[in-house]
């Protein structure tokens, strides 16, 4: 019996073009007084990272399988392959590492290998919706002789921001450590560049805060004013915006606001309905606010976006988008009055009338969510960073 342990050293959660590392610990678990027939041999363990990719048959016409990745003897138990036994397609995968040959393990010993890699920019965001599915994973692979081969598999959460892979790595005397007496290598240096680079981009995108105004009316007239101060967010940062009813000529009752994604088929994937065909579109709603404003002159909400949420993003088969939905009740009376009058000649029990016609409408205001750190992502939605199995 051999103990195989992956553990990635920073946590599950990477930046597109980072360097994963992991430590893959290979232990015979007996103790060491047994006899050395008991010792423990494999014959060789290799490791790669994939992206599966899954759709919803009933909401996608899922694409053929690319045919320039072919599967070489699928049936065989003794090639590396992955992906084996999963749903849905192999969209990116990395080239395989050999991490050793020919290894044996006496009672009680145990030898550690490392295993690093750049995910790769061109792939999507890990994403876990109703219509598609995203999802990467660090496959290890391991065989004894004349046995088939144990996969060990590891989830990993990728966040991706556009523009990164267009960016250049800049050349050494730009990145040079600020010691002469310290050496980085060249992988440590990039990756450490990429992250502050990503850091500084995410920064700027979402810390320029302007108050943006929308004047929000129905058919008989205007209901208030509605102020933001940004459109882009980051993962983990609040949606704070203010309302303004106080300049209305319609009575709102009654209104509500939800944080949501949109995810939406592209069209040449859509699955048909009928004749003229629908949509695929599904809504999910990550926080919400709802609030009795009749007599308020000025409001305000705070909504959370989740550091587990994924960030908008786009490919060939669906997009996701995010956006603020309000909902408004207003009044058909023109003037409304629901309060008793402040003077009266002599005590009177007063109550509010027990219907009041309304009118329902909504009205959605798109924004822009990018990805965070993937250290704060890491400690704030921890997942597993270490997976173990047995030969």
């Amino acid at each position: 019996m051999i103990e195989v342990v992956a553990e990635l050293s920073r946590g599950p959660v990477f930046l597109a073009g980072e360097a994963l590392e992991c430590v893959v610990t290979v232990t015979n678990p007996l103790p060491p007084t047994a006899t050395s027939a008991s010792s423990e041999a494999l014959a060789w363990a290799s490791a790669q990272i994939h992206c599966q990719f899954h759709a919803s048959e009933s909401r996608v016409a899922v694409p053929p399988p690319d045919s320039s990745q072919p599967d070489a003897q699928p049936e065989s138990q003794t090639v590396f392959l992955p992906h084996r036994g999963e749903r849905g397609q192999c969209i990116l995968s990395t080239p395989p590492k050999i991490l050793f040959c020919d290894l044996r393990l006496d009672p009680g010993e145990s030898k550690s290998y490392s295993y690093s890699e750049v995910l790769p920019v061109e792939g999507p965001p890990s994403f876990r919706g109703q219509s598609v599915k995203y999802v990467y994973k660090l496959t290890i692979g391991c065989q004894r002789v004349n046995s088939p081969i144990t996969l060990l598999r590891v989830p990993l959460r990728v966040l991706v921001l556009t523009g990164l892979q267009d960016v250049r790595f800049p050349q050494d005397e730009a990145v040079a450590p600020s010691s002469p007496f310290l050496e980085e290598d060249e992988g440590g240096k990039k990756d450490s560049w990429l992250t502050e680079l990503a850091g500084e981009r995410l920064m700027a995108a979402t810390s320029c805060r302007s108050l943006h105004l929308y004047n929000i009316s129905d058919g008989r007239g205007k209901v208030g004013t509605f102020g933001i101060f940004k459109s882009v967010y980051r993962l983990g940062e609040d949606v704070v915006g203010t309302l303004n009813l106080g300049e209305g000529t319609v009575a709102c009752l009654q209104f509500s606001v939800s944080l949501q994604t949109e995810e939406r088929v592209q069209p040449d994937y859509q699955r048909r309905r009928g004749a003229g065909g629908a949509p695929s579109v599904s809504h999910v709603t990550h926080a919400r606010h709802q609030e009795s404003c009749l007599h308020t002159t000025r409001t305000s909400f705070s909504l959370p976006i989740p550091l587990s949420s994924t960030p908008g993003f786009c490919t060939a088969i669906v997009s996701l988008k995010w956006r603020l939905h309000f909902e408004f009740v207003t009044s058909r009376e023109p003037g409304l009055v629901l309060l008793p009058p402040m003077e009266q000649p002599e005590p009177a029990t007063w109550t509010g009338p027990e219907q009041v016609p309304v009118d329902t409408f909504s009205w959605d205001l798109p924004i822009k969510v990018l990805p965070t750190s993937p250290t704060l992502a890491s400690y704030a939605a921890p997942g597993p960073s270490t997976s173990t199995i047995t030969i």
